[in-house]
């Protein structure tokens, strides 16, 4: 997105991480000009930056969107890519399971306050939602009092199962969002992850590492982003909403995820975490209908 020309923002927690991969990339735009590579933007260097973002501090969250606004800045499209794998029983200084609020809630919460921003950036404006395939294998049958696990102890925590509700809370919120959206400028799409080189991603060891399984379609990091990168700016998906990609084709999630009752129970209970964060009018904005 970059190397066309966009103004990139790199949102995460690691300082150093982010300016080492805003180096790689600025190396690689440096030799695709050389090359003359078609579509290049035509300026002397590409516009990527950091900002301080820890998801699993719903006060760190909102701290970022609050900066992002005062910048006056206009936002043209969203990725909500982020994510945790497998990650143990454990409960973030707001007291969620940190799957749920670090791959969910708090990309939830950040998308709440910067709509109103992408409301005012354009007439395309676009939401991205990176989930997994894994959606389909969350916890069967499923009910809202058991998102935060509280159920099981570290011993039994079904972690794949959990990360796999996590992904799915993400397809629930492209769903009751757009319901909401549908007479505006935003659109909310989702992608899947599935296909990541499995020795280049801090998730792909944890997977492999942990459980011990392996994907057989495996591509390498530049590949895996495809899907995510189309469905940010293809000028052929203007407009459209509710759809999941995968390989950049369209596919079918699963029932629990196109479950209206589903999504707004789940909107609801999320609101309700996120009382503190937000304002009346996101509140009333967004409450279950």
């Amino acid at each position: 997105m970059a190397m066309l020309g966009a103004s990139v923002i790199i949102a995460c927690r690691s300082e150093k991480r982010a300016l080492e991969a805003i180096a790689r990339m600025k190396s690689d735009f440096q030799r695709e000009k050389e090359q003359k590579t078609e579509g290049a933007t035509q300026t002397d260097d590409i516009s990527v930056e950091f900002m301080k973002l820890d998801l699993s501090s719903l006060g760190s969250t909102k701290e970022l969107t609050d900066q992002f606004i005062d910048s006056g800045r206009q936002l043209n499209t969203l990725i909500c890519n982020a994510r945790i794998a497998f990650h143990p029983l454990e409960y973030t200084e707001d007291g969620n399971e940190t799957m749920f609020q670090v791959n969910y809630l708090s990309q939830l919460l950040l998308t709440f306050h910067l709509l109103p921003v992408m409301k005012r950036s354009g007439d395309d404006s676009r939401v991205i939602l990176v989930s997994s395939h894994g959606h389909n294998f969350h916890s069967t049958p499923f009910t809202v009092d058991k998102i935060q696990g509280k159920q099981h102890n570290a011993d039994n925590f079904p972690r794949f199962k959990y990360y796999g509700n996590s992904k799915l809370y993400q397809i629930l919120q492209m769903y009751f969002m757009n319901r909401r959206l549908a007479d505006s400028n935003v659109c909310v799409v989702s992608t899947s992850w599935i296909g990541r080189h499995r020795s280049n991603t801090r998730i792909s060891r944890y997977f492999m590492d942990d459980l011990g399984l392996e994907n057989s379609k495996s591509k390498s990091p530049v590949e895996g982003a495809e899907c995510t990168l189309n469905a940010a700016i293809n000028p052929a998906l203007k407009g459209v909403r509710d759809v999941y990609y995968q390989d950049c084709k369209p596919k079918n999630t699963h029932d629990d995820a196109r479950n209206k009752d589903i999504q707004e129970s789940v909107l609801e209970y999320s609101l309700s975490r996120l009382n503190d964060f937000i304002t009346d009018d996101i509140r009333n904005e967004w409450k279950t209908k």
